[in-house]
């Protein structure tokens, strides 16, 4: 097949655009006058149509861009911390899994003038529906670089001021980018069109890569106490730590950590240990590591976590709790104080697909959210305990502990929240990016 090279056009041509309020992520169903709430498997009765409630959304849009971006990340900003204020604005980091002929890349995003969306019932029963006044639609910047191969995972940080992110590329290398450039030219247009119309920018290589995996991989994370410190897992079950060195270099322990005895699946340090890190794998344990004990002895503590692979994990940064996501569709929590008991705090099953991401909130730390491949991205409170008295009947079967159940995205990977604009999450599938906050949270 040709290769093909995305165009200065089809890069103009990425754009954002606010939710109609017909998709299908929709969490009500109505006939006629009546509306019940949907809950996900249920048989829908004949004429019966999903509807969008805008009522739950706080703010609602939806992004998409030339090919699929499994994997994302947030860039900090200097917009300020806990912000509420709309319009809101935010930068990302993405890269594409493009089809086969075709180029892939890394992209820097500013999702600018995302106002609030939300309508109540009487709005959204109104004849007055017509499109969103021109001064609240949302924009969308970009700028890209090529990037070898398809993109597994994308993780960014901020090195003494500089943001820099790592891709993990299908082809069995770690890249290092710096995005200086790539931020200032998504600043303002006249940037932007300096660095789309300069070829140079677009194929600049990557500040550092390191080719010493056996195997391509998806486990990344850097470190939020140790500046610049990396691991990377790979699917021939080994992990690679990273220490920065001066120049913009790395120094990568050619000894990886072993212990897994199937591929790496996710990796996270330790929010407020140096040394420490977690790993989950298709071996279906979860292990915790120190560094200080080297490549061969730094398994401290595992755990058998699920019957099926681990595909993911999230360290609480308030408790001492690890949430993890399986094939067979579970998430369970752990605390780290009884970890060598091999028993979960809380199990739950909702999700009928392997789950392919889960993320605590940033401050709130009895709140996560889960993603699957049922085409489900979900919100939950372990501090929510049953009330059999208030609970409609119809939602009685579900957790309750679940707070909100998103649906309209064709085959989720990945979903963050902005650790800047409190409960908006931000999340990628198949078939483009949502980016929301719901009244739940």
């Amino acid at each position: 097949m040709e290769h093909t090279e995305p165009s200065d056009q089809e890069n103009a041509e990425l754009n954002m655009e606010c939710s109609d309020g017909e998709s299908e992520s929709d969490l009500e169903s109505e006939s006629k006058n009546d509306s019940n709430v949907y809950i996900p498997g249920k048989e829908m009765e004949e004429g019966e149509q999903l509807v969008h409630d805008e009522s739950t959304y706080i703010m609602y849009h939806q992004a998409q861009t030339g090919s699929p971006c499994l994997s994302f990340d947030v860039i900090k900003d200097g917009l300020g911390e806990a912000r509420q204020t709309f319009p809101m604005e935010m930068y990302i980091v993405a890269a594409t899994q493009s089809e086969q002929g075709r180029a892939n890349h890394v992209i820097v995003m500013k999702m600018s003038n995302l106002h609030s969306t939300r309508k109540d019932k009487d709005e959204e029963n109104s004849d007055d529906e017509d499109d969103i006044d021109s001064d609240e639609k949302p924009e969308m910047e970009t700028a890209m670089v090529m990037h070898t191969g398809g993109v597994n995972r994308v993780r960014c940080t901020d090195v003494a001021g500089t943001h820099l992110a790592a891709t993990w590329s299908d082809r069995r290398s770690v890249h290092i980018w710096d995005l200086k450039r790539q931020i200032a030219a998504v600043e303002n247009p006249t940037a932007l069109s300096e660095f789309v119309a300069n070829r140079q920018n677009r194929v600049a290589p990557p500040l550092f890569t390191f080719a010493g995996h056996m195997d391509e991989g998806f486990a990344m994370d850097w470190s939020n106490t140790c500046a610049g410190q990396l691991l990377t897992g790979d699917c021939k079950n080994n992990i690679h730590f990273w220490k920065p060195q001066d120049g913009g270099t790395w120094h990568v322990d050619q000894r990886p950590f072993v212990g897994h005895t199937a591929s790496v699946e996710d990796l996270q340090w330790s929010p407020n240990e140096k040394s420490v890190f977690a790993s989950c794998s298709v071996d279906h344990t979860v292990r915790i590591w120190d560094t200080r004990a080297g490549p061969t002895k730094g398994c401290m503590l595992t755990t058998v976590a699920h019957e099926t692979d681990v595909n993911v994990l999230n360290w609480n940064k308030n408790d001492p709790f690890i949430a993890t996501g399986g094939d067979d569709g579970i998430i369970k929590i752990w605390d780290l104080r009884q970890f060598n008991k091999g028993v979960a705090i809380a199990k739950f099953k909702h999700h009928t697909a392997p789950i392919t991401s889960i993320e605590w909130h940033p401050t709130d730390k009895s709140v996560f959210a889960a993603s699957g491949a049922d085409d489900q991205l979900t919100q939950w409170d372990l501090s929510v305990e049953v009330d059999d008295e208030g609970s409609a009947e119809s939602v009685k079967e579900l957790p309750p502990q679940l707070l909100f159940i998103h649906q309209g995205q064709k085959d989720i990977k990945e979903l963050h929240w902005h650790p800047q604009i409190p409960g908006v999450v931000i999340s990628t599938a198949l078939d483009g990016f949502n980016v929301f906050k719901t009244i739940s949270v």
